[in-house]
C-alpha cells in the first residue's frame, strides 16, 4: 500500500500561521513589564505630539536608547515645536542632539522638515506616503510615527522587529522590507502597533543579537533558534 503525502507542503509554516498569537503577545508583554521601556515609547508616555514622536524617531536612528532619550529631551527643552525648531540653526540643532550618530546630518533634516511645515500650519502628515517624502523618514520611521502620534495600524519593522521572528523560525525573509509584508500576514491586526515596543525590549535584553539568553526566554519551547551559535 503506498502512503499517502502530507497535504501541506510546508507543516511548519501552517503550525507558525495557525499559532496562539495573544498567547504570544501575552508572554511579551509579562517580559516588557520587567524591563526598561525603549527610548521612543518613554517620550511617547510623556507626550503623544506629533512633532516631537517624529523628531526622536529620527534622533534614535543608529543610536543607543540613553542617548536618544537626553538628546531628544534637550532638543526639546529648547525647540518643542516646528515653529521653536526653525528658530535653530542646524549647528545649535546638532549640539542639541550630539552624540546621536550623524547627529549633524538629523539636524539638517529636522531644520528641513520644520520648514517645510511651515506651509500646512506646522500640521504633521497621516499618511506613510507624505511621511516619506520628508528628509531622513524612512519606512520604519513613517510607520512608528503612524503608530505613536496617530494610532494608524502598521508594523515597525527595525533590526530586532526584522531578527526575532527569523530566529524564531516565524518567517523566512532577507529585508526588513520582506519583512514587513510576511508579519502583515501572521500576525492579527490587533498586535501590529504593539509589537516594536515588545520586541525592541525583548531584543535589547533577553533575545539580543549576539549570545542571547536562551535559558530566561519565555519564547525559548517555540524557539527554532535560526543562525543561533551560542547562548546563554
Amino acid at each position: 500500500m503506498i502512503p499517502k503525502k502530507n497535504s501541506s507542503r510546508n507543516p511548519k509554516r501552517k503550525r507558525t500561521k495557525n499559532r496562539n498569537w495573544d498567547e504570544v503577545f501575552d508572554l511579551l508583554r509579562s517580559h516588557a513589564q520587567v524591563h526598561p521601556t525603549p527610548s521612543l515609547n518613554v517620550l511617547t508616555e510623556m507626550g503623544s505630539d506629533p512633532w516631537q514622536i517624529l523628531a526622536a524617531t529620527i534622533v534614535s536612528l543608529r543610536t543607543r536608547d540613553e542617548v536618544t532619550l537626553s538628546a531628544s529631551r534637550r532638543l526639546f527643552e529648547q525647540a518643542a515645536t516646528p515653529s521653536q525648531t526653525r528658530n535653530l540653526t542646524v549647528d545649535q540643532i546638532a549640539d542639541l542632539i550630539y552624540p546621536a550618530g550623524f547627529y549633524r546630518t538629523k539636524a539638517k533634516q529636522l531644520l528641513a522638515i520644520a520648514l517645510s511645515l511651515e506651509t500646512c500650519g506646522d500640521e504633521l502628515p497621516r499618511t506613510r506616503k507624505e511621511l516619506l517624502e520628508f528628509p531622513g523618514v524612512g519606512r520604519k520611521t513613517a510607520n512608528l510615527v503612524l503608530n505613536l502620534a496617530f494610532g494608524v495600524d502598521a508594523i515597525c519593522v527595525d533590526t530586532h522587529v526584522h531578527r526575532i521572528p527569523n530566529r524564531l523560525g516565524w518567517i523566512k525573509t532577507k529585508t526588513p522590507e520582506e519583512s514587513e509584508v510576511s508579519l502583515e500576514a501572521l500576525w492579527p491586526r490587533k498586535h501590529w502597533i504593539e509589537a516594536n515596543q515588545l520586541l525592541v525590549s525583548f531584543g535589547q535584553t533577553t533575545c539580543t543579537p549576539l549570545s542571547p539568553h536562551c535559558s530566561e526566554c519565555p519564547l525559548a519551547p517555540q524557539c527554532g533558534r535560526v543562525g543561533v551559535l551560542k547562548t546563554r
